[in-house]
């Protein structure tokens, strides 16, 4: 796809990493999701935090900033300037190729008819790869739609042009901007959908895009003489933290700490030039690594450099806005309530707040940020009314019903959370719908009844209706034995 390609729409619902809003700047403010209750064991009040961080590593938003929309900008030879490979890589070209020979099945269709028969099959209507126009047009209203499979799937038919396609991995290929750009787009849907194991073949041949021919400089005359890298910088964030899915942080530690090393000696670079609209852009883009470090810092538990880079790298730049500031307040605060240090968050918590302009009123994250220190502190019936007060700042915000219907459960109230489940479900089926939200309504079914079955094909009929995809299996969402 080319860089005017947008798939923001893609990572809309995504579970929320720490640092989404300081590098996308959502229209609406993103919080902190929870952990759907796969075991039901209330007590312990980590459940709610856990999805964002250590053990449960989501996709960022893994697509290039569309150049209308980038708030720097900045020439071609400034965004595509990398570091060109030693003269012993030449002989390491990247060869890739599809591995799947057949298309991507619909899982909820299987299930569908596994459950429920072809009756109701016929009421699932989605858009098929036939049905948009073959080119990145249609793959773009493939993933607004959320047919995010059938997306992959095209994906397959248009590398295929390039000679890129089934049983082609392994031999020479060219590249260029928009076959990158669709390699780029086709992982980034792999690692979204989970499909791990297909996600790491795939994206073997191209290591840490160090080959020569992934560089304009290699193509002397089809590109004019230009320089610098084809692939595109999220691309490389992509490849680099590709090991967190395999459950290998530590490897993808190494690997992004050699991209913030090389985008810090670009930044260095500009600095030497005078240059500052570079300098700017490639500190943003050191900050999107510095991000997905403190992810993986995370999962291995490692919080001392997680403070380390907080208090000696992202907050301190001196051209930080506050709002920017108390974001990062705010992220490190939830930090410390993973590792269970409740007065640490509340110190970073009240820093956050006093960065909000004087005498306004709290916003959503002083709500979620208050919210979520009653749970660490097992006080569910104030959470859950703090919960609510953001829930009237942004109706319908799932992540909020979500926190909500935990705080119900925990304080022993199951059918009222149940009914507010439900409802937020029959109010907005395509929003509510979302993968957390479903586990733990699941679960509460299993909890309320042992006729809990007919309850989840309800569900199933509603999935049928209004989701094209689902991110897991719908074994694990609706906790459903599969049919043999």
């Amino acid at each position: 796809m080319s860089n005017k390609s947008n798939l923001s729409e893609y990572f809309a619902n995504d579970p929320p990493s720490f640092f989404d809003e300081l590098t996308n700047k959502p229209k609406q403010p993103k919080e902190i999701s929870t952990e759907s209750i796969v075991s039901g064991s209330g007590g312990n009040s980590n459940n709610m935090l856990s999805s964002t961080f250590a053990g449960f590593f989501q996709p960022p938003e893994f697509v290039e900033t569309p150049e209308v929309d980038e708030p720097i900008k900045v020439t071609d030879e400034v965004r595509n300037l990398w570091e060109l490979p030693r003269e012993n890589d030449h002989s390491k070209l990247i060869m890739p190729g599809i591995h799947l020979q057949h298309d991507l099945p619909d899982p909820i269709s299987v299930a569908v008819t596994q459950h429920l028969g072809e009756a109701e099959l016929a009421n699932r209507k989605i858009l098929g790869v036939d049905d948009v126009t073959q080119d990145e047009r249609g793959l773009r209203n493939l993933i607004h739609a959320g047919c995010l499979r059938t997306a992959v799937n095209l994906t397959g038919r248009l590398l295929t042009v390039y000679g890129q396609g089934y049983g082609r991995a392994g031999q020479p290929a060219k590249h260029s901007p928009h076959s990158l750009q669709l390699w780029f787009t086709r992982l980034a849907l792999l690692a979204k959908l989970g499909e791990f194991e297909l996600l790491q073949k795939e994206a073997e041949p191209f290591g840490q895009l160090t080959a020569p021919d992934v560089f304009y400089d290699f193509y002397l005359e089809m590109y004019n003489g230009k320089s610098g890298s084809i692939a595109c910088f999220s691309f490389r964030l992509l490849l680099a933290e590709l090991p967190i899915y395999m459950g290998k942080p530590h490897i993808a530690l190494d690997r992004l700490s050699e991209l913030h090393v090389t985008s810090t000696e670009i930044k260095q670079h500009f600095i030497q030039l005078q240059n500052k609209t570079a300098e700017e852009f490639w500190q943003k883009r050191c900050e999107r690594v510095l991000h997905s470090i403190i992810n993986c810092g995370l999962m291995m538990k490692k919080f001392s450099m997680i403070d380390d880079i907080m208090d000696g790298t992202l907050l301190k730049r001196s051209n930080l806005s506050k709002d920017d500031q108390r974001s990062l307040y705010s992220a490190w605060g939830r930090i410390y309530l993973q590792i269970g240090d409740i007065f640490g968050a509340e110190q970073k918590f009240a820093v956050s707040r006093r960065l909000r302009e004087m005498n306004s009123a709290p916003d959503l994250r002083d709500l979620m940020d208050k919210g979520l220190i009653a749970v660490a502190k097992n006080d569910f019936p104030e959470a859950y009314l703090i919960f609510q007060k953001a829930l009237h700042l942004d109706s319908g915000n799932t992540l909020i019903l979500n926190n909500m219907g935990v705080c119900l459960l925990y304080a022993g109230k199951l059918k009222d959370a149940i009914n507010l489940y439900e409802h937020a479900i029959n109010q907005n089926p395509q929003r509510s719908l979302n993968e957390s939200l479903l586990v733990n309504l699941s679960t509460l079914y299993e909890l309320e009844s042992n006729n809990s079955k007919a309850k989840k094909f309800n569900l199933l009929r509603l999935i049928n209706r209004y989701k094209p995809d689902l991110n897991i299996s719908i074994e694990i969402c609706l906790k459903l034995q599969t049919v043999n």
